[in-house]
């Protein structure tokens, strides 16, 4: 009697990022079984196919399936801003641009168009999962939920005024209804983002981690993003941001620090003792000249480092492969040692890591029999893959977006042969396009 599912999927390689089959995390001749929204079976190939019929049998023989990845960090909406104050300091680029751009143009529509052109993006380049900092969670949240993708909006608290409120208790009064809202969702859920050591005061940082303790709401912060950030957060109170976070009680599993560029020992003990991850943004880092963060060190003191393109305003991309190859590349530079995050854990990273980071790791984040069908695959036929000595080095090392052909998530087929299947690629060019001119006209 043989078992139906919806879809048996045989790859050339599997890359589970699961060492519980003792062929270890990458199988050959192995397929992999969805039925509904999650993985059902991963066995030898003709194994599957004898004991399992399926609606569709997706055959792709020069292709790795591997679990998808997580955008640990973002600002979906700001795609609208990408490019727009290009080569400045981070400091002038916020004040003088950013800030006065999200004054004049965010607004509820804003963040619904921009948030459709990040996830149209970052399904195109197998982006399953993204973690989101931006004004409208909850907007941000139903488009998301309307594409079938999985996403945690954390709401941005501040001490001032911003097109989403007038003030830290009003943000944090509108972050907790809209985790209310959508609490029992399956694939969106809200967090407190606030923003920075630098941005808010103690009192709000206080009451957010007593509710996020009482309601289980998780928290990310930018933190130590620039040494001025440090210097003048040293100067004002006589604490670095981090021993100042520590005294307050905040730190916790529960909250990703951002960036995370300007570290001493003192930041790292603190990091690592309150079991905080971290989340590397490479490629942002790099434009604005903020810093690098010391991902090796952090590895090494025990610390969960994930990763996050942050948002396509400074980045000006929403590439996951792009910045795993970034961060491997530039760990070994800054590390000054070529061993210094090998591929594997700079698809951990990109993966597992940034699971754990969000809470999902019971979810998503590896390929596992029971997990959610979060899962991509990458075509290595062509001419720049070949010869092809080390798929998992080839991801990391001289892959690119355009080579992701199918991305799963829930068990839906999001992308097939490089095409979106339920988004209107031009009409999200449109929207892009339309406001672009409205803000250039403005500028």
């Amino acid at each position: 009697m043989s078992l139906v599912v919806d879809t048996l999927i045989t790859p050339k390689w599997i890359l589970t990022l699961e060492n519980e089959l003792q062929e270890g995390p990458l199988l050959t001749g192995y397929s992999l079984a969805i039925s509904g929204d999650i993985i059902s079976n991963i066995a030898p190939t003709e194994q599957l196919i004898e004991e399992h019929r399926s609606a569709r049998h997706i055959q792709l023989p020069q292709q790795l399936l591997m679990p998808g990845l997580i955008n640990t960090h973002g600002h979906a909406a700001m795609s609208l801003f990408r490019g727009m104050a290009d080569d400045l300091p981070l400091m002038d680029w916020l004040n003088d641009h950013i800030w006065p751009a999200e004054g004049q143009w965010v607004s509820e529509s804003f963040v619904a168009d921009g948030t459709k052109l990040a996830i149209a993006e970052m399904l195109r380049s197998g982006t399953t999962c993204y973690s989101d900092m931006y004004f409208f969670p909850e907007i941000a949240a139903e488009v998301s939920a309307d594409y079938q993708m999985r996403a945690r909006l954390y709401g941005p608290i501040l001490d001032f005024p911003t097109p989403y409120g007038a003030g830290a208790d009003e943000y944090i009064h509108k972050i907790v209804t809209a985790h209310d809202k959508f609490k029992h969702h399956s694939l969106v859920s809200i967090g407190f983002g606030p923003h920075a050591p630098y941005t808010v005061s103690d009192e709000p940082l206080t009451k957010i981690r007593t509710l996020a303790n009482q309601l289980d709401i998780p928290i990310q912060i930018h933190l130590h993003e620039t040494a001025f950030e440090v210097s003048d957060a040293i100067e004002k109170s006589g604490m670095r941001p981090t021993e100042r976070l520590e005294k307050l009680g905040f730190w916790g599993p529960d909250v990703q620090a951002v960036h995370v560029t300007q570290l001493n020992d003192l930041d790292t003990g603190i990091l690592s003792e309150n079991n905080v991850s971290v989340v590397h943004c490479p490629e942002s880092n790099l434009k604005l000249a903020s810093g690098f963060c010391p991902v090796h060190k952090l590895q090494q003191a025990g610390v969960n480092v994930a990763l996050g393109t942050d948002g396509a305003a400074s980045n000006n991309d929403l590439d996951m492969l792009g910045e795993m190859h970034t961060a491997a590349l530039l760990a070994k530079a800054v590390a000054q040692d070529a061993s210094a995050v090998p591929a594997i854990e700079a698809i951990k990273m990109a993966t597992i890591n940034g699971a754990k980071a969000l809470g999902l790791d019971n979810l998503t984040g590896s390929l596992k029999v029971g997990k959610q069908a979060d899962i991509i695959s990458i075509d290595l036929s062509g001419l720049e893959s070949q010869p092809v000595y080390d798929p998992v080095s080839h991801i990391v090392y001289c892959s690119t977006r355009n080579q992701v052909s199918h991305v799963w998530v829930a068990g839906r087929l999001q992308l097939e042969s490089g095409h979106l299947t339920h988004i209107n690629e031009q009409e999200i060019c449109e929207i892009a396009q339309s406001w672009s001119a409205k803000i250039s006209s403005n500028h």
